[in-house]
């Protein structure tokens, strides 16, 4: 097709019969992006974590749930309704990271904050026990799916990062199991469909560790990688 303007085709004769133009307006338009979702759970410092279940993206900011005694605020969800898709956005995810947290005391109560540093033998052996007895799982009302161990996902990959102690017995320095790569669906996201239910259970076997006194509390924060598609109605 030859162009007269530059970048503005010209209608030639030989070009055929010109396309025909809609008769109907579109009555919606699509929105594409990129967003994380993420939720965490608080595990006290006494609690066992041997057998159980442990479910997260059910309780949404500004709430209370998911082991936590205070209101979950930013850092802990982004969830606006706990255990769904906002309505109107259909969301394919595609990887999922998981992160270990220290606690700076054994109960969620105020003045308690989170990611202090894992610098000693008995918080060394908490992260390991959890990323090692760890699994995440998709559970869909009533169908679970399992994901991954948890050394395998998020910041996954093991106990990682480097600790030293002075001459008076000071550590300084942090681990964590930032060392892999998150967990990747390289072909196939899981699709959820705007308004679904859905949940991630972190389940852990039967020989971890308990948490006991006077070892501090954790948390993990779990997020979703993905792709979002908003239908915007016009019509």
């Amino acid at each position: 097709m030859p162009y007269g303007i530059p970048g503005i085709p010209m209608v030639s004769p030989d070009d055929g019969p010109i396309p025909p133009v809609p008769l109907q307006q579109p009555q919606n338009l699509f929105r594409f992006g990129e967003q994380t979702i993420w939720s965490s759970y608080f595990f006290p410092g006494v609690s066992t974590l041997a057998s159980t279940q442990n479910r997260l993206f059910s309780t949404p900011v500004g709430q209370v749930g998911q082991g936590y005694t205070r209101s979950l605020s930013i850092a802990e969800t982004n969830l606006k309704q706990g255990g769904m898709v906002p309505s109107g956005v259909a969301y394919d995810v595609f990887g999922i990271a998981a992160e270990f947290s220290l606690a700076s005391a054994a109960t969620d109560v105020a003045g308690t904050t989170a990611g202090d540093p894992v610098d000693t033998a008995a918080e060394i052996a908490q992260l390991t026990a959890c990323i090692h007895n760890g699994v995440l799982s998709w559970d869909f009302t009533q169908t679970q799916v399992d994901i991954c161990p948890m050394i395998l996902a998020g910041a996954g990959g093991g106990a990682f990062g480097a600790v030293a102690q002075n001459a008076a017995g000071a550590n300084s320095g942090n681990m964590n199991n930032g060392n892999g790569s998150i967990w990747m669906y390289r072909k196939h996201p899981v699709a959820l469909p705007g308004s679904s239910t859905f949940s991630i259970v972190l389940r852990f076997g039967s020989r971890a560790r308990a948490n006991a006194a006077p070892d501090n509390a954790f948390e993990v924060r779990t997020t979703l990688l993905g792709y979002y598609k908003n239908v915007i109605e016009i019509g």
